[in-house]
């Protein structure tokens, strides 16, 4: 069987699967799992084009790595075969462990357990699959192998995840401001000690991604309706959980079920090996699939939420530089229960939270420049670059979501 398929992506155009070991592990039910997830959950409401999946980011980044590898060779950098296949299977795999919704679910169906421990945990059961084939390609993925550079190009502030997801999700959002020159970026990057440094040439285009990022987060990933269409899916599955562990019937595919019915941490998952099994079962359609039904049921938080998450009638949204007074927060509760909901009811239509926007972190691992005097420096330290300086600066904003059918007196945020 010819396993070497071209796949047609709108970003990229043809992609060529590599190698044998990339398409078996593409054709695996736990990555076949990330066509029924949206990359970015509830976003199409806000922007009608977002339907992109996990699946299609994955191929992507799969792509973006095999060009910065090929980038690198061709400058001289050693990068042996089996360093080269690892590399595209770290990043295959990087966000295999995703759940329904992406990030908006990750702390609602169980307690304590990011995605990337996911994705571990999936890593070992493939590996163990294939017959050890995947070790190598751990080391990168954790960061545990000895060429740092490697790991960078899979998580850092400047990784091939970043420059395919921003590139793909401006694509098909149409945020054009967004875009990043990602081919450019990669033919500037080179490794020094190790590390991976980008050329004094390519400054200006990752002032440009570290701009776009920024405009990103603002105008897509933190864009206040999909932060409200966000509160108002983590309210309506804590609720099913409630009515489903006080003993209620609540519709639900088999393996939500097994996550309503009990609160899973860390310590079940490494107890029970069946859990992950089941938690790769599911998918966005689990969820939708269930909301479609749980419109009908008699309870009244239950049903509202689905109805009104399934018509689009979404919270409003106040966003604030402050908390919300508590004073305020009881005015908006008691307009909730003037509506007939009692007190714990009404707890499930008010989500407070805060949300915050760091386009560039140095602590976090800097994005290093090789000046063509063979000088370090990080980027943000580049003297003729104060965007950047002024961007690295952590801006938090606080929000509010309740019912958009409350009658809130103008007063109120004043």
């Amino acid at each position: 069987m010819n396993k070497k398929k071209i796949l047609n992506d709108p970003v990229y155009g043809f992609i060529t699967i590599p190698n044998d070991l990339v398409f078996d592990i593409i054709e695996h039910p736990y990555f076949q799992r990330l066509r029924r997830i949206k990359q970015l959950g509830l976003t199409d409401l806000v922007y009608p084009g977002a339907h992109h999946t996990r699946f299609h980011h994955a191929i992507g980044a799969t792509y973006l790595m095999q060009k910065t590898l090929d980038t690198l060779r061709s400058k001289g950098v050693m990068i042996f075969d089996a360093e080269y296949e690892a590399a595209l299977v770290a990043i295959l795999l990087h966000d295999v462990g995703h759940g329904p919704f992406s990030h908006t679910l990750e702390f609602s169906l169980f307690k304590g357990v990011h995605h990337e421990q996911i994705s571990l945990w999936i890593f070992d059961r493939l590996n163990k699959e294939f017959g050890g084939r995947l070790e190598l390609a751990k080391q990168i993925f954790t960061g545990k192998y000895h060429r740092k550079f490697l790991h960078q190009l899979v998580s850092s502030q400047l990784d091939v995840d970043r420059l395919d997801y921003l590139k793909r999700d401006s694509f098909f959002t149409g945020v054009y401001e967004g875009t990043i020159g990602a081919e450019r970026i990669i033919k500037m990057l080179n490794v020094h000690n190790d590390e991976l440094v980008v050329e004094e040439k390519g400054i200006y285009s990752i002032e440009n991604f570290v701009s776009a990022r920024r405009l990103m987060y603002w105008q897509v990933y933190l864009h206040k309706t999909s932060v409200a269409a966000e509160a108002m899916l983590i309210s309506l599955i804590k609720r099913a959980k409630k009515l489903t562990q006080a003993g209620k019937s609540i519709p639900a595919t088999p393996a939500l079920r097994i996550f309503m019915e009990r609160d899973i941490t860390r310590q079940e998952f490494l107890d029970d090996p069946d859990l992950l099994g089941i938690f790769t079962m599911m998918d966005d359609t689990d969820i939708w699939g269930s909301i479609k039904m749980w419109q009908s049921h008699d309870d009244p938080v239950l049903s509202t939420l689905s109805h009104d998450l399934l018509t689009r009638k979404l919270f409003t949204i106040k966003l604030s530089n402050d908390k919300f007074d508590s004073s305020v927060i009881d005015r908006i509760q008691q307009l909730i229960v003037d509506q007939g909901f009692n007190q714990s009811e009404s707890k499930y239509f008010i989500q407070r939270d805060s949300i915050s926007n760091s386009a560039y972190i140095p602590k976090g691992g800097s994005i290093n420049i090789m000046m063509k005097n063979g000088e370090i420096i990080d980027v943000a330290q580049a003297s003729d670059l104060p965007n950047i300086k002024v961007m690295s600066k952590i801006v938090k904003k606080y929000y509010l979501c309740f019912p958009r059918s409350l009658k809130v007196p103008a007063d109120i945020f004043q």
